[in-house]
């Protein structure tokens, strides 16, 4: 099934279920007003919703409605906790050598993972607001799963049967604002502001084949205005799975219903499939040329990040947001 979350009904939105084709919907409020509340009780809540689905689908839903895109809130428009890593090694060790720094043994054992930005996600036709250019603006198109409640201590095979959901994030960055922060040795703060999800998400059995051994298997397209940027694939040199990362994560703290995990920017060693970020082509140009020639976002910039199936349809709906100069009011 896929589910989404509408603009209303205060901040957590309200609960929408969304048929396949991403046209219609129906609101779930017999079933949980929001999606936070629908996973606090996933074992009770899914099969209902499951079955809305159902019936949305065959055209039996009373009270569906036409989906409109830009009405969506994302579909957790704020969560309790959200964790993000690096789990594309080829994006890793491209960065690194490119400033001449060799990657740590213990990357390729250990997941690198850090505490996001949680307590508001952009909808996925929301703006991407910065002060100024100079902070270096830039895209990260990842994988993001959803868990219900997980103990401390979880092996990644039972950390697998905690994926409940699964969709898109962009995950902006301010590239200039980064080092500085991170000589402090202390980690992320203002260079990470709001991400963006995507329109839904979705049960992994509708995913089908395309979803095995914890990770998505196609590709994660994206476009910078119009153009062609890169279509990376998703299960392929992702070195630890979701579950992994999830295990990784639990090891020391239970998790709460409705934790987001992030993949980090989804990257390949065949550089012919293009990019997930900007820092990652600049990166490949510096390693090829000895300098960066693609530029960081600007003002008026348009981003748009979608998956879809071999058939070419969109399976979580597209991240499309422009980028905006903040003025405070």
């Amino acid at each position: 099934m896929k589910l989404a979350s509408l603009k209303e009904g205060g901040r957590d939105g309200t609960l929408i279920v969304v048929n396949r084709e991403l046209t219609r919907a129906v609101r779930a409020h017999a079933v949980a007003a929001t999606l936070q509340s629908a996973l606090e009780d996933w074992s009770r809540a899914a099969p209902r919703l499951n079955a809305l689905f159902e019936e949305l689908q065959a055209g039996n839903a009373a009270d569906a409605f036409d989906l409109d895109v830009d009405s969506l809130a994302s579909p957790l428009p704020r969560a309790y906790e959200f964790v993000d890593g690096s789990a594309y090694l080829p994006h890793v060790e491209r960065v690194r050598r490119a400033r001449g720094a060799e990657v740590p043994a213990s990357f390729y054992t250990d997941p690198l993972m850090y505490q996001a930005t949680s307590a508001g996600f952009l909808a996925p036709r929301d703006p991407i607001l910065a002060a100024s250019e100079d902070w270096g603006i830039d895209l990260e198109a990842e994988v993001i799963v959803v868990t219900d409640d997980v103990a401390m201590g979880v092996s990644p095979a039972q950390a697998a049967t905690h994926i409940q959901l699964i969709g898109l994030v962009n995950d902006v960055s301010l590239r200039g604002l980064i080092p500085g922060e991170l000589a402090k040795g202390f980690g992320f703060l203002q260079s990470k502001p709001r991400s963006a999800l995507s329109p839904v998400f979705v049960t992994p059995d509708e995913l089908a084949d395309s979803w095995k051994d914890s990770k998505l298997h196609l590709p994660m397209r994206t476009w910078i205005n119009g153009h062609w940027f890169g279509e990376a694939e998703a299960g392929i040199d992702m070195q630890f799975s979701f579950a992994e990362l999830i295990a990784h994560v639990a090891k020391s703290r239970p998790l709460s219903a409705g934790t987001l995990v992030g993949s980090g920017t989804i990257a390949n060693e065949d550089t012919s499939k293009g990019a997930s970020c900007l820092a990652e082509q600049r990166t490949v140009e510096t390693l090829r040329d000895g300098r960066p020639v693609t530029p960081f976002l600007k003002f008026g910039d348009r981003v748009r990040i979608e998956v879809t199936d071999a058939a070419g349809r969109t399976i979580f709906g597209a991240i499309d947001q422009v980028v905006e100069k903040y003025s405070p009011r």
